[in-house]
């Protein structure tokens, strides 16, 4: 299997990093419920929160209000706030009244925001007690959503991160999937896998709550996202072992995740290129003419989703595009250090973000395509600049050999947009 890029050429392996700390503009952590509650499809997510958060995902999720959706708020009222209840006695009184009503629930997150965390509400404790209450039934955990000092996509870090202590344990030799992925990217993972011979092989998180993965010291883990560094964390305390790899995203970055758990698992070599040969290079075909509208093009990624930097190797070392700026809320150099390498030379890295600071940077360089927020979209499409959303990233599925083209094409989309509006 060849490399990307010589083995000579460094990158962006040691550049240094433009690290700002300002006014910044994200989702917060509940957003990820949004897609967190379809995966999973027996657990349900009840937000302690306000009316806000009510409002936020139940306009981010689309649910019409007659339908029954995994996801709910228990508000804070104003009475909670200024002492006059207890909260914790009104939270039992939810999670009961819940639970009655929906007995197919057999896993309940607690999920903290910034009110329930103003006021210090304990939801850890909350869940302990909630948990003995409701044993052999369903399983109550928590964890924190909230958007202070945070990005969206952290919201399913913390949430596998919670899983995690509870996991089975076990000796047995098993690779372990972890990132939420459609159920259609999963399974054509699980074909390639299976046809590669690799045959225990888990998803964290699973489709339902009694199949989450098993894990112990002969455990070996793909990250999927490269946002869980949390969840890497405690999967690794509980004895685990990252397989280091590109994150599989287009042609190249699928094959080299493939090859990197093929590796681990000492899967011949030949019987790997044989096996991903004929999906590889479909995905290839549905790349060149992305290429061809594509190369050459500046891109300038904002900070949002934490999916910037893999993103940006794909882009310029698949599609020929030239990114200008990559910006990302946290950078986890050991986690991203394959794909820093690939990046090219001169190309700044951020952390962080400062809106103005970045803003003024984009205006100066004039880029092609800006990825960014839908907060800040809509100005610069006013200033004439062709834009991204970024959330659509984390949205759209965009893992794997058979999405590569279509994520090639959520970037060709707004170009094409722009030339046409200018006709």
């Amino acid at each position: 299997m060849s490399a990307l890029l010589p083995a000579a050429m460094p990158g962006c392996a040691d550049a240094p990093v433009l690290r700002e700390r300002g006014q910044r503009e994200v989702f917060c952590g509940l957003t990820g419920i949004v897609w967190l509650h379809r995966k999973i499809q027996d657990a349900f997510f009840l937000v302690v929160g306000s009316r806000t958060c009510a409002h936020l995902l139940q306009s981010a999720a689309g649910v019409m209000i007659f339908a029954e959706p995994r996801f709910g708020t228990a508000i804070i009222e104003e009475r909670d706030l200024a002492g006059m209840a207890d909260c914790n006695e009104e939270l039992d009184r939810v999670v009961d009244r819940l639970l009655g009503r929906r007995p197919e629930i057999k896993l309940l997150f607690l999920v903290g925001s910034c009110p329930s965390e103003v006021i210090k509400l304990d939801l850890s404790r909350a869940a302990q007690r909630l948990s003995v209450k409701h044993a052999g039934r369903t399983a109550i955990l928590n964890y924190s959503g909230s958007g202070i000092e945070t990005t969206f996509t952290e919201g399913e870090d913390a949430c596998l991160a919670a899983l995690v202590p509870d996991l089975a344990p076990t000796e047995a030799a098993n690779l372990m999937i972890v990132g939420a992925l459609p159920d259609i990217v999963e399974d054509q993972f699980r074909r390639l896998f299976a046809e590669l011979g690799i045959v225990h092989v888990d998803c964290l998180p699973a489709r339902r709550a009694g199949a989450m993965p098993a894990v112990g010291p002969n455990t070996r883990y793909l990250l999927a996202q490269p946002f869980l560094g949390e969840t890497a964390r405690a999967l690794e305390d509980r004895g685990a072992t990252r397989i280091d790899a590109l994150f599989p995203f287009g042609a190249e970055g699928t094959t080299e995740w493939l090859h990197a758990a093929a590796m681990a698992f000492g899967i011949d070599e030949m019987h790997f290129r044989r096996v991903v040969a004929g999906p590889r290079e479909r995905a290839k075909r549905a790349l060149e003419p992305m290429r061809e509208r594509l190369a050459g093009k500046s891109i300038f990624f904002l900070p949002d989703s934490q999916l910037e930097v893999p993103l940006a190797r794909f882009l310029a070392t698949e599609l020929g595009m030239v990114p200008v700026e990559v910006g990302t809320p946290y950078l986890h150099r050991r986690h991203l250090a394959r794909e820093l390498a690939l990046l090219p030379v001169g190309t700044v890295i951020s952390e962080g973000q400062d809106v103005d600071r970045q803003l003024d940077r984009v205006r100066a360089a004039r880029p092609d395509l800006t990825v960014c927020g839908l907060g800040l979209a809509n100005p610069l499409e006013g200033e004439g600049l062709a834009t991204k959303w970024a959330i659509e990233l984390v949205f759209s599925p965009i893992h794997g050999f058979e999405q590569a083209g279509d994520l090639a094409e959520l970037f060709a989309r707004p170009l094409r947009r722009r030339d046409v509006l200018r006709l």
